[in-house]
């Protein structure tokens, strides 16, 4: 018996279909990145001791509301308009965008709307009154030129403070200080040398802002610094508040190659899923 092939020709793919459910997903993603939650990294020592560079975290877009510094890319046009908008706590870690540039910082809330804010000697000074600030034992940073430095030279600020520890590495020990909020909120903060930052205004903060600074308090651009020197150039509008840090996911110590071995050497294991959210001073009231 004679067989019969059949030869079926090759179905077309369908581009149109593909290319529109490739936008879809990709309108999927940024919709997300948001109006939920994006990946942030850490590029400097702004937040140090708290976040080191390397630090990658998770910032949620919805506990202020929206506006428009939650679309990612800062694809919206600047305006004072927000959704469902709330005021962050004192202590939140948020993503302020810079007031002319489209770059996201990250730093603390240390004075609320309303709030008098003044700086005397490295001393936060909130409605004519001292915050709580302690001297702590000193915290032991890794002691990484090449992250910490970002290629500018930078060791004299570090030598005063540099040691080895037990384990033969060599770290960071700067003064640190133990600051608390009025609402209890507390967080440790460095600071090591007597610079231009260490005292600023009074000033008091307009009713649709917080004022915002680092936890490295002799190397953050942040509410006390102009814009024209990097800094957010006083209090930041709620509307230029895009997210909320939350928790870190891994972090890597500057040690990453092209090397597959290294992605796991350089993991710093003790610092993933630390959790942003500042702790409360014992006695102080929880909501």
């Amino acid at each position: 018996m004679e067989t019969t092939h059949t030869t079926h020709a090759p179905e077309k793919v369908n581009w149109l279909a593909e290319i529109r459910g490739l936008a879809i997903m990709l309108l999927a993603v940024l919709a997300f990145h948001s109006l939920v939650a994006k990946p942030f990294y850490i590029p400097s020592t702004s937040m140090m001791p708290t976040l080191w560079v390397g630090d990658r975290l998770v910032v949620s877009k919805y506990p202020y509301g929206w506006s428009w510094a939650s679309a990612s890319f800062h694809l919206l046009p600047r305006s004072s308009w927000r959704v469902w908008g709330s005021t962050p706590e004192y202590g939140d870690i948020v993503i302020p965008v810079h007031p002319t540039r489209d770059e996201d910082y990250i730093k603390r809330v240390v004075a609320l709307p309303g709030d008098t804010i003044e700086v005397r000697g490295g001393q936060i000074i909130l409605n004519g009154k001292p915050i709580k600030r302690e001297v702590v034992p000193p915290v032991h940073l890794p002691f990484e030129p090449e992250l910490m430095c970002r290629g500018v030279p930078c060791l004299s600020a570090f030598d005063a403070y540099r040691e080895f520890g037990p384990d033969g590495k060599e770290y960071f020990a700067p003064p640190t200080w133990r600051e608390t909020l009025p609402n209890g909120a507390t967080y440790l903060t460095i600071d090591y040398t007597d610079q231009r930052l260490d005292n600023y205004g009074p000033k008091t903060v307009p009713q649709d802002a917080v004022f915002v600074m680092g936890d490295n308090r002799d190397e953050s651009a942040d509410s006390r610094a102009a814009a024209e020197e990097s800094g957010l150039g006083g209090p930041v509008p709620l509307a230029n508040i895009g997210g909320r840090a939350e928790f870190l996911t891994f972090s890597l110590d500057g040690s990453t190659t092209w090397n597959p071995a290294t992605w796991f050497s350089s993991l710093r294991g003790d610092r993933a899923w630390t959790t942003l959210r500042p702790a409360l001073a014992e006695g102080a009231a929880t909501k």
